[in-house]
């Protein structure tokens, strides 16, 4: 059963189908398109990548934090000169997060601006990652500092991908999809996996259509990404995304309930929800949270000061110049556990 979700965005709208065997429209979309050639990056093995019907170079790539920087950017940029690409032809990535960002990011700056269509492999990239148009890069300062808005022409969510998806893998997208409880989506606790896709892409893309260029309801999508990135910094990214977006909510619960935001209760449901799916809800013990504070601080959210967003009487909502004491006493606050334990336990 396929499920087809639209990003309505005026010119730049587009589907996204999630559903077994999707990739396999790839060659309708090109035609589409009017695409001559095209230019497959993919993470993944060659046969995972179906025909683009059109002329095709294929690069490799590999998925992993180290290969989201600009020389990767740059050298894709290269490859499609030497190839022929014109601003008419598209370009295609498969495989996880890092890949669709790079990819996504290369499209957006080449020719300045080139069709792109996303064949997310991962669990994470599928909920999150190539729904939306945000491309980025890291620097050795922060998380996705460098990057552009740059919508797909298409996503193909092939649920069959997922079935080769080792355990943490698969967990690591979860943390996305345990976020998703606190910013408008039903209870997908227990539901079959491939209705918790399409139901946190339905979120996402509703939100997205709504604030395109993240000035104002986009800013849910965060939710628990602040101290997340900054754990993914700090661990030098021994925590995955999804994980450290997990201890993200927990803290973010705790957070909004230090400012009287949320009841006990609703605390206590943050960290209900991450541990349903298995995932990491503790701090690993030996960071410093002065560094993580000072992490925190270069968000992209915090201009002022340091902003969260937070759960609170009227829903989830960014919410700014959070006095750093709160902050600094809610880390303290937090449990703590040996790293390895923390990767074991997912």
């Amino acid at each position: 059963m396929t499920t087809t979700i639209p990003v309505h965005l005026q010119e730049r709208s587009y589907d996204v189908l999630v559903g077994p065997g999707v990739r396999n429209s790839l060659p309708g979309v090109v035609r589409r398109l009017g695409a001559r050639r095209a230019v497959v990056v993919s993470a993944r093995p060659r046969d995972w990548v179906p025909d683009t019907g059109v002329e095709t170079l294929v690069l490799p790539a590999r998925d992993g934090e180290p290969a989201k920087r600009l020389s990767t950017v740059e050298d894709l940029c290269g490859e499609f000169a030497r190839f022929g690409l014109t601003r008419s032809d598209v370009v295609v990535s498969c495989g996880g997060g890092t890949t669709t960002d790079v990819v996504g990011l290369a499209a957006a700056l080449y020719h300045r601006g080139v069709a792109v269509v996303h064949l997310p492999t991962s669990l994470l990239a599928q909920v999150d990652a190539s729904v939306g148009g945000k491309t980025a890069v890291n620097l050795p300062a922060g998380k996705n500092l460098v990057g552009a808005y740059w919508q797909p022409s298409a996503v193909l969510c092939d649920t069959d991908y997922l079935t080769t998806l080792p355990r943490r893998e698969l967990l690591n997208g979860l943390g996305e999809i345990a976020r998703c409880h606190f910013i408008g989506a039903p209870d997908l606790r227990g539901r079959p996996l491939p209705e918790q896709i399409a139901a946190g892409v339905t979120l996402k893309a509703g939100i997205v259509a709504q604030d395109e260029r993240d000035t104002g309801p986009r800013h849910l999508l965060n939710y628990g990404h602040t101290l997340g990135h900054a754990l993914e910094i700090a661990t030098d990214f021994a925590l995955r995304h999804g994980e450290a977006v997990a201890i993200g909510t927990v803290f973010a619960g705790r957070l909004a309930g230090a400012l009287g935001r949320l009841d006990q209760s609703g605390v206590d449901e943050h960290l209900d929800v991450v541990r349903h799916y298995g995932l990491p809800a503790a701090l690993p013990e030996d960071v410093d949270p002065a560094v993580l504070v000072r992490q925190m601080h270069r968000d992209k959210k915090a201009v002022t000061g340091l902003a969260f967003v937070l759960a609170g009487p009227r829903g989830a909502e960014l919410v700014s110049d959070v006095p750093p004491d709160v902050v600094t006493d809610v880390l303290a606050g937090m449990p703590r556990a040996d790293l390895q334990t923390l990767l074991g336990a997912t």
